[in-house]
């Protein structure tokens, strides 16, 4: 599984932080973090999700109020 996170919709609510310790607060920028992740030339970051903390990667995007982050298992998007 992976995680993409599209930093530039980020609006800063942190509840992806309160649900996923891959997901980090920047207070200057206002935004959340993925650690450890890869920025894209499209300007996203994607890191793999380790196989114990897939139901919390899950949580941090369903909670996303902007929906700034997607869940992919196999090249398939399961969490919008």
């Amino acid at each position: 599984m992976r995680i993409e996170y599209d930093r530039d919709t980020c609006i800063g609510m942190f509840q992806c932080v309160a649900e996923w310790e891959g997901f980090e607060r920047d207070e200057d920028a206002g935004k959340a973090v993925l650690v450890d992740g890869e920025e894209r030339e499209d300007d996203t970051v994607v890191r793999e999700i380790p196989p114990e903390a897939e139901l919390d990667a899950k949580f941090a995007a369903r909670v996303c109020p902007v929906d700034a982050i997607a869940v992919y298992d196999d090249g398939e998007q399961v969490i919008p």
